[in-house]
Formats: C-alpha cells, sequence, structure tokens
C-alpha cells in the first residue's frame, strides 16, 4: 500500500488512512501478505506490525507540496525491489508514479485508488491543483486498474477520461455501544450535542456549521472533535467564530473509547463538507445508528443512501433551518437510527469492500 501516512489514524490522518487501515486488516485475515508504507511523523511509535499488517517507515521532505510526493517516490523504489505481486497506490497525487512500476517492474500489478478530487481541497495553491488534475489522469491512465471510492468519480472518470472504473466505496462497521461515562470530562450528557468528526481543514465546512449553529436558540452543544491538518490560520478562524457561546466544543483528536461513545451519544450528527469523495465519517456516524445532516454534493447524497437529510451546500441559511427543523422534531431523529444503520450493513460492508478488492488484485493478475 502506498500513498497513505500509514495505518495508525492519529491527529492528522483521514479517509485513506482509515481506508488502507481497514482493507489492509482484512486482505491480512484472508491469507495475504500486506505491508503499509507509513510516514514516522504520524505515528511516533513506530510499530513495525498492526493486526498481522506489516508497516514500514520510508523517509520523506515534511513539507505540503513535497511530503506526499516525495515518500511514494521511495515508497514506489522500495516496493518494485520487494516480493509483492501488488502495488496499491491510494489517492490520485501519489497515483502520478503509478508508471514507474509499468515501465520498469513489469511483474508487478499496479493498482490505484480514486479516493476524492483532491485539487478542490482549498489547501493547496494553482500548480498543486494543475499537478492533482493531472493526478486523476494518472490515476486512471497509468495503473492495470482503477478503483473508485463512489459512483459520482466513477461517473466522472467515464465522461472526463473516457475509462471504466471499479466501483468500491468505503465502508464502516456497524457498532453497539453501551455507556457514556467518557462524556462526563468534556462536560457532556446523552442525547445533548451535536457532532461533527473530521479534520479542521476548509473543504470540510465547519466555518459554515458554527456561523449556522450560533444563530439557532438552544441549549443544546455544539461538538467539534479532530485536529488541523496543515490548517492552523483555519483553525484560529473556527476559534474565532465561535468566540463568546460557550455552547461550541473543540475536543480535538479523539478515538477509541471517547471517540465511540461521542458517535453513540450524540443527538445527530452534521457533515457541512464542500468536496468529498465518499465521506467515511458520515459512515461511521451512520453504524452507530446516528442520523446525519449533510450538505448535497453528490458524494455526500450517495453515502447517505436514500435517509438522513440534507441541505443546499454552502447556504449558513439553509443549515440553520435543518438544525432547528431536527430540534424541533425529535422522534425525526430517532425514527432514522434503523435506516441508517441498515444502510452502512448493506451497502458499505468492510468485510465485502476487502473481497471485491481482492477480487480485482486476483483478476488483474490474471
Amino acid at each position: 500500500m502506498i500513498g497513505q501516512k500509514g495505518v495508525v489514524i492519529g491527529t492528522r490522518g483521514g479517509g485513506i488512512e482509515r481506508h488502507v487501515a481497514e482493507l489492509s486488516q482484512r486482505l491480512v485475515k484472508s491469507g495475504h501478505d500486506v505491508t503499509v508504507y507509513a510516514r514516522a511523523k504520524y505515528d511516533p511509535e513506530m510499530p513495525d506490525e498492526m493486526s498481522g499488517v506489516h508497516i514500514e517507515y520510508l523517509p520523506t521532505i515534511y513539507s505540503k507540496n513535497l511530503e506526499a510526493i516525495v515518500h511514494t517516490f521511495v515508497s514506489t523504489v522500495k516496493a518494485m525491489r520487494g516480493d509483492f505481486d501488488v502495488m496499491h497506490y491510494h489517492g490520485v497525487g501519489p497515483s502520478t508514479l503509478a508508471w514507474i512500476p509499468r515501465l520498469f517492474a513489469k511483474n508487478k500489478t499496479v493498482i490505484t485508488t480514486f479516493h476524492s478530487q483532491d485539487r478542490y481541497h482549498k489547501k493547496w495553491g494553482l500548480i498543486a491543483r494543475m499537478y492533482l488534475a493531472f493526478g486523476e489522469w494518472a490515476a486512471v491512465r497509468f495503473p492495470h486498474f482503477c478503483i473508485a471510492v463512489s459512483h459520482t468519480l466513477q461517473v466522472y472518470c467515464r465522461e472526463r477520461f473516457n475509462r471504466e472504473t471499479v466501483y468500491i466505496p468505503n465502508g464502516a462497521e456497524i457498532k453497539v455501544v453501551e455507556g457514556h461515562e467518557q462524556l462526563e470530562r468534556f462536560g457532556l450528557s446523552p442525547k445533548s450535542y451535536i457532532l461533527n468528526v473530521g479534520r479542521l481543514v476548509p473543504q470540510k465546512g465547519i466555518h459554515l456549521l458554527i456561523e449556522a449553529f450560533r444563530s439557532v436558540e438552544t441549549d443544546k452543544q455544539l461538538v467539534l472533535v479532530g485536529a488541523p491538518s496543515f490548517s492552523k490560520g483555519y483553525y484560529q478562524q473556527l476559534r474565532d467564530l465561535a468566540k463568546g457561546d460557550d455552547r461550541v466544543h473543540f475536543l480535538g483528536y479523539q478515538d477509541g473509547d471517547s471517540l465511540e461513545q461521542l458517535f453513540a451519544n450524540a443527538y445527530f450528527y452534521v457533515h457541512p463538507s464542500e468536496a468529498e469523495g465518499l465521506p467515511l465519517a458520515v459512515l461511521e456516524a451512520m453504524s452507530y445508528g446516528l442520523a446525519p445532516l449533510v450538505s448535497d454534493i453528490p458524494a455526500n447524497l450517495e453515502a447517505l443512501h436514500h435517509t438522513g437529510f440534507t441541505f443546499p451546500s454552502g447556504d449558513i441559511s439553509a443549515l440553520r433551518e435543518s438544525i432547528v427543523r431536527l430540534l424541533q422534531y425529535p422522534q425525526v431523529v430517532t425514527d432514522q437510527s434503523d435506516d441508517v444503520r441498515a444502510a452502512v450493513e448493506v451497502e458499505f460492508n468492510w468485510d465485502m469492500i476487502a473481497q471485491h478488492t481482492e477480487s480485482v488484485y486476483v483478476t488483474a493478475r490474471h
């Protein structure tokens, strides 16, 4: 596995890291030998194994524009010299180097996964966006097979590049969590808060959520779980927006029991993002039976799979009205619980996802 930060999610990890961790562990259970190339910065303990997955730490240059591509190049060279059948690139940026094993390691099968249109992420400048646009072309042109995590991306690749991709989505695992003792240290109680989980980066639209929530008259709290990623200026902007409203809580990065109980005991989940591939955080919320309110971009609608609630992307007034409506009618929120869980179990099951990915590997090898 090449392109991800690692398999330990950590404060700077995101959807790709979660995807690689879940997929790798299941491939190991199916009898495969899996190695993930990681970056030491994101896991100071540097374990060399997790649930049977080999983790190998390779050097890079830690800067916003060079980190991923340098690590991908080093990983590519190392993998070509290793005894691997499949080299699997994650993300359109890393996929720009997938031509190297196609040309110099013809005994390797090369797979890419198109996770999202990264060029729309607001942290990138013009040159980086141009390179990521090239990465989209590379992701479908260079490998033996390209996997798209959403139908939206699959259709985009067909219409934009005249190439067929294999649809295999992100996933989640159904969770039933008892207890809420972890909430006490945050000053929270069950059903007393609205939740958002994810990296604090501009494309996630957290600024819209804070502005909308501040004008809502309610004793419910807004809980934001996540850490900034190359976006400390944006994080300060969010803190400034929330200043003076003690209902808004920044809890930073959370995992384990704390994160599980935050998901399991929230009133509902809000995801106002303006750009996504297929949002893992929404699927995760749904796996706890938590009703999601999302912006109506295609990737979010695909994750809902005819459940949950929506508002027009970028419309603060509409987001506010949606929050007010869901606060006024708690039974409508509660009634979504079984439906969202069922959608995850049927459509976004990690075991099924691993099986389908394995089938792509086998097909490409033959």
